[in-house]
């Protein structure tokens, strides 16, 4: 898989939230509501990947300064955002991939640590981060004190 660097409105960008957006709507009832700003997922406030497959945009990932955010959050973190594969695509490892170069360029970036929150509902995202080293942690943001979410956290360390 290529892993391009994207806007967050970029047209494939664009399609595959969409697609992730359906995805959590068939598995939860409706959207992602959680607020995002496109200038989030730009550098130095952020980081907005792409996926390719011989050209066509599989998969996606992103992260986001949570700097001077509420505990249990601190400055040094970097938001985990939009980790997607498309169907077609899933169980070649793709998903590990983007993981491993969101916490590359996190921590190029300077970001000490990465957070996230996933849900209930994606039993398959929660054993990616589990089995890629990510801790659980007190609940932050939209969604904390949802019972369907879950909150992971990892250090970068280079």
């Amino acid at each position: 898989m290529e892993i391009r660097v994207t806007a967050y409105d970029h047209p494939d960008a664009q399609k595959l939230i969409a697609e992730v957006q359906q995805e959590y709507v068939v598995r939860y009832g409706s959207p992602d509501e959680s607020p995002v700003r496109p200038e989030e997922f730009a550098p130095p406030h952020g980081l907005f990947l792409v996926g390719y497959l011989d050209g066509v945009p599989v998969a996606t990932g992103a992260w986001r300064v949570r700097d001077g955010a509420e505990a249990p959050l601190c400055d040094g973190d970097a938001e985990i955002k939009r980790m997607y594969v498309t169907g077609a695509a899933r169980g070649r490892g793709l998903a590990r991939a983007m993981l491993a170069e969101l916490e590359r360029t996190a921590l190029a970036a300077g970001r000490r640590r990465v957070v996230l929150e996933t849900g209930t509902e994606q039993p398959e995202a929660i054993e990616l981060y589990r089995s890629s080293g990510y801790l659980e942690m007190d609940g932050f943001g939209y969604y904390a004190g949802t019972a369907e979410s879950r909150y992971y956290r990892k250090a970068l360390t280079g």
